[in-house]
């Protein structure tokens, strides 16, 4: 079990079951790494060393996210959460994958997926590089103008509360925002916000 310990450790603490079994890991010695509570399962083919990661949890549990769903962008709430724009706590993390797609069933972390059309999927896209893998994020005003693409489903208090607190930080960057605003077609919407908030 040592070399299967050692095997994850160089990469990063991530394994697939095809990839260990090509370094002779053998089944078992998965399944006794799991019941013994060394590795956890994130999703069916998919492991993490437990314990292994240096990040912050919830930055933590964005990186399985990301590992276990390759085309998948961390989006809304929790988009916000990253982006320290909410006071809210999202009970999941919510992602977006491209509309063809088959959503992927992850273990661990709880997961809301949102089928995002290709024009509104792929602007905005922040690639985070982290020691323990990558996380794929929307920026600021993308996540802005998306929460305001689904205030009637999320909530228009939580798009507002990030807004406000965007236009509080010294980098608001109001051509950027009106940019993502024309793409996510809520332009209309946005403005007698700014207005609102400017008056």
């Amino acid at each position: 079990m040592k070399h299967a310990l050692a095997y994850l450790k160089s990469r990063g603490g991530y394994g697939t079951m095809q990839d260990m079994k090509a370094a002779s890991i053998q089944t078992r010695e998965i399944a006794q790494l799991l019941e013994d509570g060394m590795i956890e399962k994130i999703k069916p083919g998919l492991y993490r060393l437990a314990g292994h990661s240096n990040e912050n949890p919830f930055r933590s549990t964005l990186i399985d996210v990301c590992k276990a769903m390759p085309k998948g962008v961390i989006c809304l709430l929790s988009a916000l959460d990253y982006h320290e724009l909410t006071t809210f706590n999202p009970s999941e993390v919510y992602v977006a994958i491209p509309h063809s797609d088959k959503p992927t069933k992850i273990i661990y972390p709880p997961v809301k997926t949102f089928f995002f059309r290709e024009r509104l999927y792929t602007p905005g896209i922040v690639r985070i590089r982290t020691e323990n893998g990558n996380v794929r994020v929307y920026n600021k005003e993308k996540t802005i103008c998306d929460m305001f693409r689904y205030r009637y489903k999320l909530g228009e208090h939580l798009a507002f509360e990030a807004l406000k607190m965007y236009l509080r930080r010294k980098g608001a960057n109001m051509n950027a925002l009106q940019k993502y605003a024309e793409i996510c077609q809520v332009k209309s919407v946005l403005i007698p916000y700014l207005k609102a908030l400017a008056a």
